[in-house]
């Protein structure tokens, strides 16, 4: 009789493969992609090694799943500034050039505040399993600005464009102006103005969708 694994079982391995990603993206956060290995994993969620290999393949599989984990949750971040839940007892609805706003500071914002995982997820060289993984996960947030700025040209507050190509490039604006910010000890940095870098993105984009 074929072995069929118990609701416990199931719960057990879930919650193990859940530590591991947990674990991985403790190590990419403090030191990026390059110090995540099965060994350094295995040691800090204090497990076996063959214990990590019964989750991941190799070191690419394992980068894959760690990237897309993290990815996803800063997509749906993005995805909840721009299209907030609706309040049944608030008939108002804020306007796209501002939930476009409250979506690019959001992006901006939770770069900054976790620079070295921002830096991993977005510009540090990696296997090209993850880099194809990075791909998706612009063609993502261009969804999400896309389906705002074609709202935004139906209501009238933006110009009639090409919201694919203009979608596109404000995820372009956003790892690029980024990149350096993040991949520099900003501590170090007294010249470095969040603030002021986020407004400079935010007016651009703005006018690049307006005038």
């Amino acid at each position: 009789m074929a072995y069929r694994p118990t609701e416990k079982t199931k719960a057990r391995k879930r919650a193990q493969h859940q530590l591991l990603l947990d674990s991985s993206i403790s190590i990419v956060s403090s030191s990026g992609f390059k110090a995540l290995t099965i060994a350094e994993l295995a040691k800090k969620a204090d497990v076996a090694t063959g214990t990590v290999y019964k989750y991941f393949e190799n070191k690419a599989d394992l980068c894959t799943q760690v990237f897309r984990m993290g990815s996803e949750k800063e997509v749906e971040q993005v995805r909840a500034a721009a299209f907030p839940a609706s309040n049944v007892t608030d008939k108002t609805t804020t306007r796209c050039k501002q939930r476009l706003s409250n979506a690019i500071t959001s992006f901006a914002e939770r770069a900054i505040a976790g620079h070295r995982l921002a830096y991993a997820l977005i510009a540090e060289p990696v296997d090209p399993m993850v880099e194809a993984e990075r791909l998706t996960y612009r063609s993502a947030y261009a969804d999400v600005f896309q389906t705002l700025i074609e709202e935004g040209i139906s209501t009238g507050e933006f110009r009639a464009q090409n919201s694919t190509v203009s979608a596109a490039a404000i995820v372009g604006v956003l790892a690029e102006t980024l990149v350096e910010p993040l991949g520099v000890d900003r501590q170090e940095d007294a010249g470095f103005d969040p603030s002021k870098l986020i407004k400079s993105i935010e007016v651009f984009c703005l006018n690049a969708l307006v005038c």
